[in-house]
């Protein structure tokens, strides 16, 4: 199926307007309310919890090989953790594991 031009950009307007309502709704209705602590502390967490739910299978089943899992990228994901648990800073976990893949990439060809 083909689109003009004129309905691309019209998906994408209707898009991007349901994508504002939803987050609006939700955050406009929280925006003025406190919230409790418990809930502070539990949103805290969100982020820990998404992103690795978004690199995993970017690590597991990278479409560079085709889904098939590899040496490098298991590594590498490795040494991110590792570092990040051992120093708690995000730049130095990032550039060893960026380190790793691309000696490891280098190295296997």
């Amino acid at each position: 199926m083909s689109y003009s031009a004129g309905e691309i950009w019209l998906i994408i307007a209707l898009t991007a307007a349901g994508t504002f309502a939803i987050r609006i709704s939700f955050l406009g209705v929280l925006a003025r309310r406190v919230m409790r602590g418990w809930v502070l502390r539990h949103l805290r967490y969100t982020p820990v919890a998404v992103l690795p739910g978004l690199a995993a299978p970017l690590v597991v089943w990278p479409d560079a090989t085709g889904g098939e899992a590899d040496l490098a990228r298991l590594a590498a994901a490795a040494v991110t953790i590792g570092v990040g648990i051992l120093t708690r800073r995000f730049l130095h976990a990032l550039a060893w594991g960026a380190g790793v893949l691309l000696l490891l990439s280098w190295l296997g060809g």
